[in-house]
């Protein structure tokens, strides 16, 4: 299974929507706080890019030596209809400084040197090191897992829905269940170790399962065997 530390880099590497939190900082429209991009540093901190008239940039340049704090709060959102589409979250506080000469023109970096890091997803709540988190590697999957997905759910919904017979008992279906009792399946989360599926059923419950691929794949290619292999157990 990915670490805390490489879902929480996956996290911020990834197109989830963040918006920093600066103690006393007023702003006239909530979107002044969204980064219009993020990275990370080799060092570990993080690179926050904003406009250059964005008040966070005025309250940055004003500070003084470390004495600006704040946090960067990620919300992850399933790429698909499904209940319950909050996928996950995660928590980054540091302090907050201004970095000269990497922006575009009109546009200003901040650096985010990380002292809290915690995440609280589909595996669980962690706290994670800034040690860690600087180590750690996005999924390569991350920039396609959401066109992934989509395409899951909208051209393979039939193979999506064979997977309940690799679940036995817990399907609640008999293993010879016909299409029709199926519970929806819906892909819900992906990524190089495997594919997490939400199961509703008629009543409106569902359950999440986790199918994991014989190994972790590196790219489309990859994924597109790992899921061949998935769908060809399904069916047998």
């Amino acid at each position: 299974m990915p670490s805390a530390a490489e879902r929480t880099r996956t996290l911020v590497q990834s197109t989830c929507s963040a918006v920093l939190l600066v103690p006393g900082l007023v702003v006239i429209h909530p979107d002044q706080l969204l980064p219009a991009a993020r990275s990370v540093s080799p060092e570990g901190d993080l690179l926050l890019e904003f406009p250059a008239d964005s008040p966070v940039v005025r309250a940055a340049t004003r500070a003084r030596g470390d004495e600006l704090t704040a946090v960067l709060d990620i919300t992850d959102v399933a790429p698909v209809s499904v209940p319950h589409r909050i996928r996950g979250r995660a928590r980054i506080a540091g302090r907050l400084t201004s970095v000269p000469g990497r922006a575009e023109p009109g546009r200003i970096v901040l650096g985010l040197e990380i002292v809290e890091v915690s995440v609280d997803d589909l595996w669980g709540a962690e706290e994670v090191e800034p040690d860690a988190f600087r180590d750690a590697v996005a999924d390569p999957l991350v920039a396609h897992e959401a066109e992934l997905l989509q395409h899951l759910h909208a051209a393979h919904s039939e193979e999506m829905a064979t997977l309940s017979a690799l679940l036995g008992d817990r399907s609640g279906q008999p293993e010879c269940a016909c299409a029709a009792h199926r519970p929806a399946a819906v892909p819900v989360a992906l990524d190089r170790f495997g594919l997490r599926v939400r199961f509703v059923e008629s009543g409106g419950d569902c359950f999440d399962a986790r199918f994991e691929f014989p190994d972790p794949v590196r790219d489309i290619g990859g994924l597109r065997r790992a899921m061949h292999t998935l769908f060809e157990a399904a069916s047998c």
